[in-house]
This record gives C-alpha cells, sequence and structure tokens, in this order.
C-alpha cells in the first residue's frame, strides 16, 4: 500500500488499541496488541510519517534508530542483589532499566501524556548479539526485564533485504505477533504531501513530467544509484535556501541529493531551463496584468515542455499566494478566539484593568504554545502561526499603554479597530491573490486558447489543498466555468496519458 494508506491504517491501528471499556480498561488487551510493523523501501516517509501521527492522534512519541544501540544500551546493564527464597538469601542478577524504557517514561514526565507511540526504525538490523532482544521486545513488550507502559503503542519500521546487506529475517514465531504493512511509492500521494509542505515548484514541476525518476533504487557495476523521496524534499529545501541566498544550484549540488547520475543531470538541465523561462516570461508582470504581446507569441509557438514549465510556474506563484493567505486567516482566526476571550474580562470584571488582563491573556496563550510544543503536538508552521499571535498581542499592549488606556470599555474598543484594520488587510490580500489568478488565466486563454495547457491548470489546481481551499471563498467564474467544460473531456486523459508517457 502506498503511506498514506499505511498512515492512516497506523491512526486506525492506534484509535483501537486505546478505546476503553466502561471501566477504564483497554478493550484490546496489551498482550493482543500487535507491534506494527512497517517495511518498504528506504526515503519513501516511513519515519517521517510516525510525527504527523503522533500530532494528530494527541499523544506523545519517542523514537529510536535501533542499529544505533549496543545491547546493553537495549535491555539495561546487569548488576548482582539479594533476594530471599523459602527463608534463604540468595544472589541474583538484575537489569538496570533500559535507556529506551526510561525514555518512554521521560516522555510521560515532560509532556503530561500518558499514551504515545514507541517508534524503532531500522529494527531489522541490528547486530547479532541485539538480535534476541529485538525479537523479545516484538513478542513480549520489553526490554530485558522492563515492560513498556500500558497505552503505549509498538510500531517498528525496516527495509526489505533487498535494499540493506545488514537486514535479518524474523522468523514465524515472530511475524505472527507483529501487524506488517508492507509500503511502496506512490508519486500521486507523495505529490499531494508536497504541495501541502509547499516544495519547490521546480521539483514538483519536474517530476510531473518526469514520474519515473521520483523513486529509482538501481544496482550498476559501481554500486547503487537511486533517487528517493526523501532526497526529493531534502533537494527542495535547499534549493529554496540557495534561492534565498543568491546560490544557484548546478549538477554538483543536485547529486549531492539525488545519488542518480543521470536523474541529477536530467534535472539541472531542467532547472536551468525553469530559471531561463522564469526570466524571459516576466511573472511578475504577468500576473500583475501587464502582459507583453511578444511574450504571448513565444509561448504560443513553444515546444510542449516549455509550455509545461510555463504552465508549472504560473501554478507555483498561484499556489503560494493561496497558501500564505490560508496561514495569514489561519492567525487571523486564533487572534480571535484570544480576542474574544478579552472582550469578556475588559467588559466585565477586570473592567478596570485592561492592561493587566490582556497581559494574563497574552502571557497564558504563550504559555500554553509552550506546552504543546514541550508535548511536539504543534507543527513547524502551527508554531510559526502562535508565535504571530503573540506577537500581536504584545503590540497591542504596547498601543494601549502609549495610548494611556485604563479603561475596559476604552481598551476593547481601541483593540477592536485593529482587529478590524487586519481584517480589512486580510480581505485585501484576498482580492490580490484573486487578481493573480485571473490574470493568470488571462494569460492562458490568451497564449493558449482553451487548449490542454488550461485543462493542466485546472487540474492542478484541483489537486492542491490550498488553491481548493481558497476557491472555496473566492468567486472565480472562469475556474468553474473551464473545471466544467474541460475537465472531464477525452482532451484531458489524453494529456494525462502523455504525461505519463514523458516520466517513463
Amino acid at each position: 500500500m502506498n503511506i498514506k494508506r499505511a498512515k492512516q491504517e497506523v491512526k486506525d491501528t492506534i484509535e483501537a488499541y486505546l478505546l476503553k471499556d466502561e471501566y477504564g480498561e483497554y478493550v484490546i488487551p496489551q498482550i493482543r496488541q500487535r507491534p506494527v510493523l512497517l517495511l518498504g523501501a528506504p526515503g519513501i516517509g516511513k519515519t517521517q510519517i510516525m510525527e504527523q501521527i503522533a500530532k494528530e492522534c494527541g499523544i506523545a512519541l519517542v523514537s529510536y534508530t535501533i542499529t544505533h544501540h549496543t545491547r546493553q544500551s537495549a535491555i539495561g546493564l546487569p548488576f548482582v542483589s539479594k533476594q530471599t527464597f523459602g527463608g534463604r538469601e540468595y544472589t541474583v542478577t538484575e537489569y538496570t532499566m533500559s535507556e529506551i524504557v526510561a525514555s518512554v517514561y521521560e516522555k510521560m514526565e515532560k509532556t503530561g501524556l500518558r499514551e504515545g507511540i514507541l517508534f524503532i526504525d531500522e529494527i531489522n538490523c541490528v547486530s547479532e548479539t541485539l538480535a534476541p532482544a529485538m525479537l523479545q521486545f516484538l513478542q513480549c513488550k520489553t526490554f530485558g526485564s522492563h515492560e513498556i507502559p500500558q497505552g503505549w503503542i509498538i510500531v517498528a519500521a525496516g527495509n526489505p533485504p533487498e535494499y540493506n546487506k545488514s537486514v535479518r529475517e524474523f522468523d514465524v514465531v515472530t511475524m505472527d505477533r507483529v501487524k506488517k504493512i508492507e509500503v511502496e511509492p506512490d508519486f500521486a500521494v507523495w505529490k499531494e504531501y508536497a504541495l501541502m509542505q509547499q516544495l519547490h515548484p521546480a521539483v514538483i514541476s519536474y517530476l510531473n513530467t518526469r514520474t519515473g525518476n521520483f523513486y529509482k533504487m538501481e544496482t550498476t557495476v559501481d554500486g547503487r544509484k537511486f533517487a528517493t523521496p526523501r532526497g526529493w524534499e531534502d533537494l527542495s529545501q535547499m534549493l529554496m535556501v540557495y534561492e534565498k541566498l543568491g546560490k544557484e544550484m548546478d549538477r554538483e549540488v543536485v547529486v549531492q541529493y539525488l545519488q542518480h547520475e543521470m536523474i541529477a543531470k536530467d534535472f539541472a538541465n531542467y532547472l536551468e531551463l525553469y530559471r531561463k523561462y522564469q526570466m524571459d516570461y516576466q511573472l511578475d508582470a504577468v500576473l500583475s496584468g501587464e502582459i507583453d504581446p511578444l511574450l504571448l507569441k513565444k509561448a504560443s509557438h513553444a515546444s510542449f515542455d516549455e509550455r509545461l514549465s510555463v504552465v508549472g510556474l504560473l501554478l507555483g506563484r498561484c499556489r503560494n499566494s493561496f497558501a500564505d493567505l490560508m496561514h495569514e486567516e489561519q492567525v487571523v482566526e486564533l487572534l480571535f478566539e484570544q480576542l474574544k476571550l478579552a472582550k469578556e474580562g475588559l467588559l466585565g470584571v477586570h473592567i478596570g484593568q485592561p492592561l493587566q488582563f490582556l497581559q494574563e491573556i497574552a502571557d497564558g496563550f504563550q504559555k500554553e504554545t509552550q506546552q504543546r510544543k514541550e508535548a511536539e503536538l504543534l507543527t513547524r508552521k502551527e508554531e510559526r502561526c502562535r508565535r504571530k499571535v503573540t506577537e500581536i498581542l504584545e503590540e497591542y499592549l504596547m498601543k494601549l499603554q502609549k495610548a494611556g488606556a485604563s479603561e475596559g470599555n476604552a481598551a476593547f474598543e481601541l483593540v477592536k479597530g485593529w482587529f478590524e484594520e487586519k481584517q480589512d488587510a486580510l480581505e485585501d490580500a484576498v482580492d490580490c491573490a484573486g487578481a493573480m489568478l485571473e490574470h493568470a488565466f488571462d494569460f492562458l486563454e490568451e497564449a493558449f486558447g482553451a487548449g490542454q495547457e488550461l485543462v493542466i491548470f485546472i487540474t492542478e489546481l484541483n489537486n492542491d489543498y490550498y488553491s481548493v481551499k481558497f476557491l472555496q471563498e473566492y468567486d472565480c467564474e472562469r475556474y468553474y466555468r473551464y473545471n466544467k467544460e474541460l475537465l472531464f473531456d477525452e482532451s484531458g486523459r489524453a494529456i494525462e496519458a502523455r504525461l505519463r508517457a514523458l516520466g517513463r
């Protein structure tokens, strides 16, 4: 199955394992809660989805790569103690608590979360001395003599033997005690994730037409050559930073991430053309409504690959604009919730202490953010959103102090006015993003008519989370008209077939 389905399977398993009956006992007893074993090629996202799952389920996560551990760190160190049996004292060997089990308890103390996921990566690549401990862990949910606490679900991940020489196969007894999920790379699923994470448009545009290069693992006389989803994502991050620093990425840099020389060379060449088209087609002017007739002529006579790149450039700009807008909307919504709390106090019991009460609101929000961060329940974007809200609340406090507001009604009216200004700015931003989309349609219509490029543009908008969210709020007549007229006819299927052929 693909990584999206695997993620949902793990979430469903967690929900089932954590379900309790009317007496507060787990419906599925711990002994019947099989560890989940994810098996799949390296770099397809097995490890990454665990953080997402923990945040979405609101539980803790302790993650270990087991190949970094020795037998002692996994099961604990032996020590001698005295015990009495039948009236006689005996010397016995006990073990200190495993570092891994101790980490689970530490996470519980730090976050206050009593339930979570213990994730063990590369579990089938352990050394010969550690292998028996791993079998015991999967079969009995213990490390040494110490059990994993109740409410903690075990998830392990490993690579098939063809990808790792260190892999050892588990016996039937062990495999019969785990819930095995085999994961395969899937570009359509990864693309959905890539768009949500706002990966570099050049990466997405390139892989749209060369899906065969999304995941490739080859064995040659010179060793392994490969390109993985993890490599593409890390390359995308570096590419965006390079652009901020004013640096250009060439093949020598690309091959550091895509360790498949042919694919690295192909993407580096594509990236060079992508930059050229970005300059040639003057996107800033096009998306502001200034369309040069010479550009229209150039686009209409361009090759199919060049046309696809131009569409990709337009999509990238629009998508980023929509995503930024959605993030700003989240800030305004979160700020509104805090100001609702402030209103109750400013017009109520705290009417005589507006500054002090608003400071309490800001401090409480900041404390809640810190608690969620420590519990690892916030994504990076959510954390930045909350930071922005904290900054705005502090800004409002400074303005109130400067205005000398000493009465709740007056303070609230000022804050209300500042918030309305922010709402107005957000509405202006929606209009600007809408105008950008309209100008993109203008260019596509004039350059290509109602052809295949427009079908691709509409299809890609429909596949993007932020674009769909924006179009639910913004009434774009041409989007709905073209969506109805073009998307479901034969030309759409023909273009998809051509794109798949190019990706081979």
